[in-house]
């Protein structure tokens, strides 16, 4: 059997590729123009920035953005939980109310949702809860019930659980079903074989999109300064109506954005990667796996057949 030829590496060289060097340059062109307008464009007003900044009024409507998430998404993952559930019942009557509710609000804007039930006293102006055509119980007058934080926690917090009702359920039906009757064969009961069995690798489908609506989450709080909340964003605005320092104001609000969104980033990297522990496939890149990843990989050596 005749031998293959013997590969000279010595002289390999790495291939070039000058549309690389061609887009880099073009790019660090674009970076130093964005440079030079952030620093010699007076009218981004930096020094109104640094004095805002770490304002006090400030501070307390970025606690009201963080507090209207951390509820809000509490109540979505809540009815996420229960709607996906009953989409994946086999009673055709809790399936059909759930499909309802997801249908409704993931197809209806949530500015839309907020209005209306800011405004919810033009439509019930009392609330009551009692037997049907029979005696109340409790009853309240609508305007007093419905404050703006509770109207913001309701849109906010009804429209999410659609959104994570399909997340979910979506992460239920990619476990393999064999396992929950291997499970049953076994003699393990539903509860245990759920939360076991199914969950832990569900967890894997779920955290991601998961991780991605609590920072959507905290872009849409803006959303709540239409009805007068005071959040970052509607304690910004109050501020520049005041002063018409408009640009250096959303400055502050866009800059505190980037920082609470880039921490909620590291934090969904570090849960991914705990998740996906024993997975081959589709690890998650972490934060500093994102940072080290600029680093010049070696040239590959070619292999020389034997």
């Amino acid at each position: 059997m005749k031998e293959p030829p013997e590969i000279d590496v010595a002289g390999a060289a790495r291939t070039r590729h000058p549309l690389r060097w061609v887009a880099s340059l073009v790019l660090l062109v674009l970076a130093a123009q964005l440079v030079s307008l952030l620093v010699t464009n007076p009218n981004f007003q930096w020094d109104v920035v640094a004095r805002y900044v770490n304002a006090q009024i400030i501070g307390q409507g970025i606690m009201t953005t963080l507090l209207l998430t951390v509820i809000a998404m509490f109540v979505g993952v809540v009815l996420g939980v229960l709607l996906a559930v009953g989409r994946l019942s086999e009673n055709p009557v809790a399936r059909a109310a759930c499909g309802l509710y997801v249908w409704f609000f993931r197809g209806t804007p949530v500015l839309v949702q907020l209005v209306l039930w800011y405004n919810l006293s033009y439509l019930l102006p009392e609330i009551s809860f009692g037997i049907p055509f029979g005696p109340e119980f409790v009853s309240a007058d609508t305007n007093v019930l419905i404050t703006p934080l509770l109207a913001a926690i309701l849109g906010l917090g009804l429209n999410e659980g659609a959104y994570m009702a399909e997340i979910i359920r979506g992460g239920l039906m990619s476990v393999d079903p064999g396992q929950t009757e291997a499970a049953s064969a076994l003699g393990m009961s539903s509860a245990r074989t759920f939360r076991r069995i199914v969950l832990p690798q569900a967890m894997r489908f779920i955290i991601p999109p998961t991780g991605s609506q609590v920072i959507s989450m905290l872009k849409a709080t803006s959303l709540v300064s239409v009805i007068a909340l005071a959040d970052l964003l509607y304690t910004v605005q109050s501020i520049y109506n005041r002063t018409f320092q408009t640009i250096p104001l959303l400055i502050v609000a866009c800059v505190w954005y980037l920082v609470i969104t880039s921490i909620l980033y590291v934090g969904q990297s570090f849960i991914e990667r705990h998740y996906a522990r024993g997975a081959t496939r589709n690890q998650p890149q972490g934060f500093w796996s994102f940072v080290t990843s600029f680093r010049r990989r070696p040239m590959p050596t070619p292999e020389v057949p034997s």
